[in-house]
This record gives structure tokens, sequence and C-alpha cells, in this order.
């Protein structure tokens, strides 16, 4: 009989500061295990500690050293970075930022292969690269991207083009950063069709957000952060709640469900 899979993520007692300079933690003694395949949202209003989250996964962030406090990434407290990043697939605002205008679909695809946002001339991809690019781009259905540059991609068009970035190199689980920011609604819709394919597909996806309506019907559960702790978590169905939401947010809410996708008003 195979071994369980390692958890993508084991926190206890961790606390992660916003800067150096700064004693305000991000994350603030927090305690949280997500297992390898789950499908979570992080839930919470901005400033939050959400995206700390992902960089700390990243290992981008460090927690404070302290008796008590431990962190794995995938069972492992100690990671090459470059390694690391080869089993996850990151989707976050700062990798667009990142991407030069110039760059085209295919080099931020293939720059997945070096944990860059585009190719430069000490990057030699193969045949096999070039292939599995080619691939990830007609999966996202954007093989027509391949040689436009992101400077002429709609907003929709370029987050599409680095989820397929993301998965050039078959990782484990898709971590997704904000991902409907900047996004009209026709962009928005084709993200949570594009979510709810890869979910379904079998790899892991964690999400972070603060709109309830990104919030697939394929996540199980979910996990709400503010101010940097976990205040709720568990089963989607039990923390959904208008309360819940309403005490995260701090303002009166009413929740709707529609097909399986949750809305405010």
């Amino acid at each position: 009989m195979a071994a369980p899979a390692p958890p993508l993520l084991s926190l206890e007692h961790v606390t992660v500061l916003r800067g150096a300079r700064e004693q305000r933690p991000a994350l603030d003694d927090i305690t949280l295990r997500i297992a390898a395949g789950e499908h979570v949202c992080i839930l919470g209003p901005n400033g939050c500690g959400k995206s700390t989250l992902i960089k700390t996964i990243t290992r981008e962030c460090y927690p404070l050293a302290r008796e008590g406090s431990s962190i794995s990434i995938l069972g492992r407290e100690r990671w090459d970075i470059f390694e690391l990043r080869s089993k996850l697939g990151i989707v976050s605002p700062d990798l667009l930022a990142s991407c030069t205008t110039d760059a085209t679909g295919r080099d931020v695809v293939l720059s997945g292969f070096f944990s860059s946002t585009r190719i430069f001339p000490y990057h030699h991809p193969d045949p096999e690269n070039l292939e599995r690019a080619n691939e990830a781009l007609a999966r996202l259905g954007i093989a027509h991207l391949a040689e436009r540059a992101v400077a002429e991609m709609s907003s929709g068009e370029a987050k599409r083009t680095l989820i397929a970035r993301a998965l050039v190199h078959e990782p484990q689980t898709l971590l997704f950063d904000e991902p409907g920011n900047a996004l009209d609604i026709a962009a928005q819709l084709q993200l949570r069709d594009s979510m709810r394919e890869l979910a379904r597909s079998g790899l892991g996806i964690l999400l972070v957000t603060h709109h309830v309506s990104e919030i697939i019907p394929e996540m199980e559960r979910v996990v709400l952060l503010r101010e940097g702790r976990v205040i709720a978590d568990g089963p989607k169905s039990s923390v959904l709640t208008a309360e819940h939401v309403s005490n995260l947010f701090g303002v009166a809410v009413r929740l709707g469900q529609e097909d399986g996708f949750f809305h405010l008003y």
C-alpha cells in the first residue's frame, strides 16, 4: 500500500512580520494544515496576511524562529527554492507585474522552467520544454497567444498565460493569489471555468481572495483569515455563512448561493 502524500502545508504557531523594519505580524501565531490535493480557499480582507501566506509557502517570506514554531512544505522543512517552485504552480499579481511587456506568451510560459518571467540569453529551452509549453497554452485555449507580446494582451489573456506558465512543469498544487484582480466580467468567468477544469483534473488548488464569488463549487474547505489569524476553518457549507462573513469583513452582509457559487448583497 502506497504511503499517503505529505501535506502541502503544515504550519505550527508561525509568525511572519510584514517587513524587516516592522514589528507588526502579517501572520500571527498561525497554525494551519492543508493536505495534498485539497481544494482550499483562504478568504479575508485586504491586508489580512493572505498574500504573505502564499509567499511563506514559496519561501519568499520566512517566519520568525521561535520555540514551538515549525513549518513544512510538502513534508519537508528545508528546500532548494528552485526545486520547490518546480512542484508548485504560482499565479500572482507580482509575477504578472514582473513580466516584461515585450515577452511573448510562449516566452512567459517557458520561463516557468527557469523560475523567471521571461527567457534570458542564458536560458536554453530544449525541444521537450517547447512541446510542454505549447501543450500548456493549448490546454488553456490560448495557443493563439504564443507569439503575442504581453503588452498586446488583455488582462484576462495575460492571466491565463500565467496559468499556463504555472502548469508547464506539471506541479502538484496550484497557488492562486487574488487571481480575479483587474479582470473584467468576461475574463473573471473564463478564470473561474479554468479553475474548475483544473480542480476536476485532480490538481490541488489553494486560492487566496477577498471575493466570495471566486470560490468555485469544487472548493471543499474555506479558511477565514483576519489580521493574520485564522478565525474560522472548515467545510465550505459551515464556514460561508452570513454571520461568519459579516464578522470577517466588519460589515453586515447577506450571502446568496446559485449553482454552487456564492455572492454578497
